[in-house]
């Protein structure tokens, strides 16, 4: 038999499962649709290392997030350590020369180059030129990616 004690207790459950939804849901980024960004209209951080625009970082109707920077880098700098995550990346050189580090592969890529870095496989960055390096990361996690 069903008391008042259970009918409250499951009102209660009700009322905070769509308390925390609503949240959850006013907390969550907007979905990005078509758009422009332009290079001038970027704001251009230092960094230790050289510089970072960012670019956007937003929900798409296919993935969970898309994120955009673009880093510069200084001769002999590298952005961090070598590292992996789930997330995958595509960078494109806008110009410099950078070693491409890979597993325990390096490759060498020039203005025009593209690198893809596969979800949890490790991967780093270096300038190996004598100016400074530019290159543009676009990561992205589908909506089922697992972290």
């Amino acid at each position: 038999m069903i008391t008042r004690r259970d009918l409250f207790v499951a009102a209660v459950a009700a009322c905070v499962t769509v308390t925390g939804m609503a949240l959850a849901q006013s907390n969550a980024k907007p979905v990005m649709h078509s758009c422009v960004f332009n290079w001038a209209d970027l704001k251009v951080t230092p960094t230790k290392q050289g510089e970072r625009r960012s670019v956007f970082d937003a929900p798409t109707p296919t993935l969970t997030e898309f994120e955009c920077h673009i880093t510069t880098l200084n001769p002999a700098e590298s952005p961090h350590p070598p590292h992996h995550h789930p997330d995958e990346e595509l960078m494109i050189i806008k110009e410099g020369t950078v070693a491409a580090i890979q597993g325990d592969k390096t490759n060498i890529v020039t203005a025009g180059g593209i690198i893809f870095e596969a979800s949890n496989e490790v991967h780093g960055l270096r300038n190996i030129g004598t100016n400074q390096a530019t290159y543009f990361v676009f990561k992205y996690s589908p909506h089922d990616l697992v972290k």
